[in-house]
């Protein structure tokens, strides 16, 4: 099991605090269990909710992003699917 942390209940991803193997079971602080599609690197980004294309990526709270496509939960969101909103 890998522990991720969600830093704002408005989040729709979690950040991983120990890098994660695909098929890895991922537990959220309130107890429940997601499982890794993908490996998901330390301090990466995990979905936590089912996310649609061009949906907002919220972290800290905040918009940090669009996805450029579906995104199922458990999927390592990063560059390859998401691009920033920072300038």
């Amino acid at each position: 099991m890998s522990r991720i942390l969600i830093i704002d209940p408005s989040d729709n991803v979690a950040v991983a605090l120990e890098p994660a193997e695909k098929g890895n079971t991922l537990v959220l602080p309130d107890g429940r269990e997601i499982t890794a599609l993908d490996a998901i690197p330390f301090a990466h980004k995990t979905a936590i909710v089912p996310l649609a294309e061009q949906a907002p990526v919220v972290k800290y709270g905040e918009v940090i992003g669009l996805t450029t496509r579906a995104i199922n939960v458990g999927e390592h969101v990063h560059i390859h699917n998401m691009r920033s909103q920072q300038s």
